[in-house]
């Protein structure tokens, strides 16, 4: 793989308000074996980011590094909604960019701050846009490259990685969320076919 793009459960129990919950989202004995797999299929000098919850970071963290990623940047996407509150509101997703050896720096430099954008959670309680994280497919993975995302959902990456010219490999636990990406995989190649003439960004908000 020349690149792992994805966003593991956070370990929070989440449930959002129509009462969908994630498979693996309470207890994080997958964590190291999952990332060591990420870690084994991923090229040599490559890039992984993964998204995670923050307040189990000391456990991303520790099960990144256990299984030989160095930690290499730090993403912060500002909300302009707050997902829930508690002390403060929250409204920021975040993910780590892990090294897998020493990958040499993208010709082009993302900041590590990038604007969110609202998917709706239409496919699945946590989705994440396609719009987010095309500019770091773009950034990590070569034009023709093999994107990995082994927590696939509703097929986000994957979707992400076609409409950047790059070909995507997801796993995903749940059969029912794995139908759901399936069928939206199959919506986005009949999208590309009859849409030809238009932008992978209005692409992006299609699908």
């Amino acid at each position: 793989m020349d690149f792992c793009l994805t966003d593991p459960p956070y370990l929070v129990n989440y449930r959002d308000r129509s009462g969908r919950s994630l498979a693996g989202d309470r207890v994080g004995d997958w964590l190291k074996p999952a990332f060591a797999e990420v870690h084994r299929l991923l090229k040599r000098d490559s890039v992984c980011v993964s998204f995670y919850g923050w307040t189990k970071v000391d456990e991303f963290v520790s099960a990144w590094r256990a299984v030989g990623f160095r930690l290499s940047g730090h993403l912060t996407f500002p909300k302009r909604y707050t997902s829930s509150s508690g002390l403060v509101r929250y409204q920021h997703e975040s993910a780590f960019v892990l090294a897998k050896g020493s990958p040499r720096p993208p010709e082009y430099l993302l900041g590590d701050v990038i604007d969110w954008v609202y998917s709706t959670n239409q496919f699945h309680p946590t989705q994440k846009p396609v719009q987010v994280l095309m500019p770091l497919i773009e950034s990590f993975c070569p034009v023709g490259g093999v994107v990995l995302d082994p927590f696939a959902g509703s097929a986000s990456t994957l979707v992400a990685a076609r409409l950047t010219g790059r070909r995507g490999l997801g796993c995903e636990l749940e059969a029912r969320m794995q139908s759901v990406a399936n069928a939206r995989l199959a919506r986005m190649r009949q999208l590309m076919l009859h849409t030809l003439g238009v932008d992978a960004v209005s692409l992006a908000a299609a699908a």
